[in-house]
């Protein structure tokens, strides 16, 4: 690779494509090299003109840019691939990273961002950045270690209406011992020290939309 970092934009709004263009054009290691209006088109152009770096949007009208990073990433190990979106939920971050992206920027952010997210994919093309990707990991760990069994949900309705071990063991078939052992467990996942504290917790994280006014 040159001191000059090549780069393709791949996005279905022209004057977003003018709009980064300009920014990264004045950047003296950078320069675009092509632009594209879809996925298909993109797909082509990268092939065509081999850029360091491809910057792509995530939604287009023939498809998506996780469409344009898994054809790329096939094709090779060393092109930089940045998606850059409005939608950049976990799930999309996660969605761009398995994908094999390098980066991932809000279209939100600044532009500075993506003119680092690109430094950086024309160098480390396998290593993933993305400002927002530690909270997102954080709140997947989060929810994974609170995600209940479907007995221990079975078991967490009918402690929010208020029946005690013996009561929710009858109705589930459960041994009181066996029932009990569900409700500890129900307690550790979601971090509580009694009933009232885990139905609290259950009702923040969705894991509940009602609590019968009798449990206690």
């Amino acid at each position: 690779m040159s001191d000059t970092i090549t780069v393709l934009l791949i996005d279905d709004h022209e004057l977003i494509r003018d709009g980064l263009g300009a920014v990264l054009d004045l950047e003296p290691d950078l320069r675009v090299v092509a632009t594209a209006g879809s996925v298909q088109e993109g797909i082509h152009r990268a092939r065509e003109m081999k850029p360091d770096v491809v910057i792509t949007d995530l939604q287009m009208q023939d498809g998506t840019g996780l469409d344009v990073v898994r054809t790329l990433r096939k094709d090779s190990d060393e092109i930089g691939l940045i998606v850059l979106t409005m939608h950049s939920g976990d799930e999309q971050i996660f969605a761009a990273m398995q994908a094999g992206a390098s980066g991932f920027v809000g279209k939100d952010a600044p532009s500075t961002e993506v003119i680092k997210a690109a430094r950086h994919a024309a160098v480390s093309p396998r290593a993933f950045v993305c400002a927002g990707l530690v909270g997102a990991m954080m709140r997947r760990q989060s929810a994974e270690s609170t995600a209940l069994t479907e007995r221990e949900h079975d078991v967490l309705l009918l402690l929010a209406e208020g029946l005690n071990a013996a009561a929710i063991g009858a109705k589930l078939y459960l041994s009181e011992s066996t029932t009990k052992s569900h409700i500890a467990r129900i307690y550790q996942k979601l971090g509580a020290a009694n009933r009232a504290q885990a139905l609290v917790t259950a009702m923040r994280i969705g894991l509940l939309s009602t609590v019968q006014p009798s449990a206690r």
